[in-house]
């Protein structure tokens, strides 16, 4: 079993938990308003899974992350802002690598690189999402080419 005591650039955090609910009977548009909620009021990631429940009834399984601080405020927004009846939940280790934040330079200015650490070495990478699609907007062109040319200047910096 690996140890719980990662490299002092990493994180293990063991007062977290996951927060589950199946709904079969919410409107669609409902769900994003969920989330944006949950999020807003200190969930660490809140995420939808298709499902089918009894009666091979279609539903959703809502499923959320958050610091055992946070599970009144939790279930409160679930038990006022979805149709649930019952809110599982269960406790949670999460082991965060160290993030490091570097500026890329591109041909249509700096962006923002996530870089994952693993034993010191990057082993997860990606550019700031909105910073990528400012760009692509204000240029016109697709975010593809915006991600292609950050993963160019990318690698050469690794």
């Amino acid at each position: 079993m690996e140890s719980h005591h990662p490299p002092s650039h990493e994180h293990v955090d063991m007062e977290m938990v996951k927060m589950e609910v199946n709904l079969d009977d919410i409107p669609g548009e409902w769900l994003g308003y969920v989330m944006d909620m949950l999020l807003d009021h200190g969930a660490n990631d809140v995420f939808y899974t298709p499902i089918f429940m009894k009666k091979n009834r279609p539903g959703t399984l809502l499923q959320l992350l958050c610091s055992t601080a946070k599970i009144e405020k939790m279930k409160e927004i679930l038990f006022t802002e979805t149709t649930t009846l019952g809110i599982r939940y269960y406790p949670l280790t999460v082991h965060r690598l160290e993030r490091i934040f570097e500026q890329v330079e591109t041909q249509w200015g700096n962006v923002t690189v996530k870089k994952g650490m693993y034993a010191g070495q990057v082993v997860q990478w990606a550019p700031e999402y909105e910073e990528c699609k400012q760009i692509a907007i204000s240029h016109g062109i697709p975010l593809k080419k915006v991600y292609d040319e950050i993963r160019k200047s990318t690698y050469l910096n690794m």
